[in-house]
């Protein structure tokens, strides 16, 4: 399940194939360029209008999600001072008497 899938070579020689020597000259020959195998995405209006939808739609929510976090932190802090200055007045009240 999670071994790679290694695509056919096909740039390499059969077996068998004899090798020219180094020494002799190479026949220039004009490879044909290699045919994808993988199919083109062609963008509609309609798919387009869908992808900007759920990106616009996934910003909203991570944005929202963000905000909560950080108006909870900041209540949180509100709250713990609050907390700390209500301490601190009952101690100080208890030094005064």
């Amino acid at each position: 399940m999670f071994t790679p899938k290694y695509p056919t070579p096909d740039t390499a020689p059969p077996p068998g194939a004899s090798v020219p020597p180094a020494g002799a000259p190479m026949p220039l020959v004009q490879a044909p360029a290699p045919v994808s195998n993988r199919p083109t995405v062609q963008l509609t209006a309609g798919s387009t209008l869908a992808l900007v939808g759920g990106g616009t739609a996934v910003v909203l929510v991570v944005g929202a999600v963000l905000v909560s976090l950080l108006r909870a932190v900041a209540i949180t802090g509100m709250s713990v001072a609050v907390v700390a200055v209500v301490l601190r007045s009952i101690l100080n009240q208890e030094r005064n008497r």
